[in-house]
């Protein structure tokens, strides 16, 4: 396994990263406890959470996920041996059981003594901010349509003071963006650099994969520039890239089929990508889920690849990727079908 450093910081996370999001819905505990003993096996040491997993989000499995991840900690004694990382919710109407407050400074507070309760830790290694408390493009939204009625009040540098006493605290080491786009990482970025007590964005944990690269666009030249690495999410496109919906297949047990409604990547362009893609693989003698995996690790402005598996053999499959080098041919064959079919899953 190898391993990249985080943000601007000296804390080593490795380019692979154990992914949560179902343990507790879709995952039981004990299936989540043999993810995190074999991802640990393989050398990977940095692990993502949040408070709204598991999801779907229910009211009734708010915060199941850490609580999982929470036992296997005491129940090992390997909390040392990882680089945590958890998220607090974002304001929503799916989040209203959660809290209302957004990231008022109660709230932020309030978010991090529950994830390191449920956690049975003493701090957090990354700490992010889900999505943005005020209306812009994310969750599928390419284009941005301002709101001139919206009632948001800038708040960038109350979030980084109170993260900021958070940190002196000890409570966590570093802060990360999720969902964010280049104005907002620039705003955070320009309230510490006023300010520079106040703690700085490290990471943006955004989706990217073959069937959107729409991080590219302006984010990438910010992550380069300001060492603000990406933490690449949805690398598979909720499991589209590894094949298994093509031709309409819909497989017992698997995410789309369970919840229908996430069809983010599942749009008539982003089948066609994603049968070129897989055509692609198959010339090269690849796996379409290790080719995919595989391209968003050569990329410069990604820090860590974020993959979750609800299996063991898929799990295993997306560790493997880390062994595949994609030759120029590939690479050469992957462009010229993303300009035929650009980011149809933004």
């Amino acid at each position: 396994m190898k391993y990249n450093t985080l943000g601007s910081t000296d804390l080593k996370i490795s380019e692979i990263c154990l992914g949560t999001m179902t343990w507790g819905r879709q995952n039981t505990q004990e299936e989540g406890w043999a993810q995190m003993d074999y991802a640990l096996e393989q050398g990977i040491q940095f692990w993502d959470t949040a408070e709204l997993y598991p999801v779907p989000t229910l009211p009734e499995l708010y915060a199941h996920t850490e609580i999982i991840m929470g036992k296997w900690f005491k129940q090992s004694g390997k909390r040392s041996e990882i680089v945590l990382a958890s998220k607090i919710a974002g304001p929503a109407g799916f989040t209203a059981h959660i809290r209302t407050n957004g990231f008022h400074s109660t709230a932020l507070k309030e978010a991090v003594e529950g994830s390191l309760k449920r956690l049975q830790t003493d701090y957090i290694d990354l700490y992010q901010l889900h999505w943005p408390e005020r209306n812009t493009n994310f969750f599928g939204k390419l284009g941005y349509t301002h709101d001139s009625d919206e009632q948001w009040v800038e708040n960038f540098e109350e979030v980084l003071d109170t993260l900021g006493a958070l940190v002196a605290e000890g409570k966590i080491r570093h802060i990360g963006l999720s969902n964010e786009t280049p104005w907002g990482l620039m705003r955070y970025l320009d309230a510490h650099r006023a300010k520079q007590v106040r703690p700085r964005i490290q990471t943006v944990q955004n989706p990217y994969s073959l069937l959107n690269r729409s991080y590219e666009v302006g984010l990438a030249e910010c992550s380069m520039r300001e060492q603000v690495g990406l933490l690449a999410y949805s690398p598979l496109g909720f499991g589209v890239l590894s094949g298994k919906y093509l031709g309409g297949v819909q497989p017992e047990g698997a995410r789309v089929t369970l919840f229908p409604n996430y069809n983010r990547y599942s749009n008539p362009q982003a089948v066609q990508a994603t049968e070129a893609y897989a055509r692609l693989a198959q010339e090269h003698g690849l796996s379409l889920a290790q080719m995919s995996l595989a391209f968003v690790r050569t990329r410069p402005f990604v820090q860590s690849t974020i993959i979750g598996a609800t299996s063991m053999e898929q799990l295993r499959e997306n560790v493997e990727s880390a062994q595949v080098a994609l030759s120029e041919d590939v690479l050469r064959g992957i462009e010229a079908i993303h300009v035929q079919h650009p980011n149809p899953s933004p």
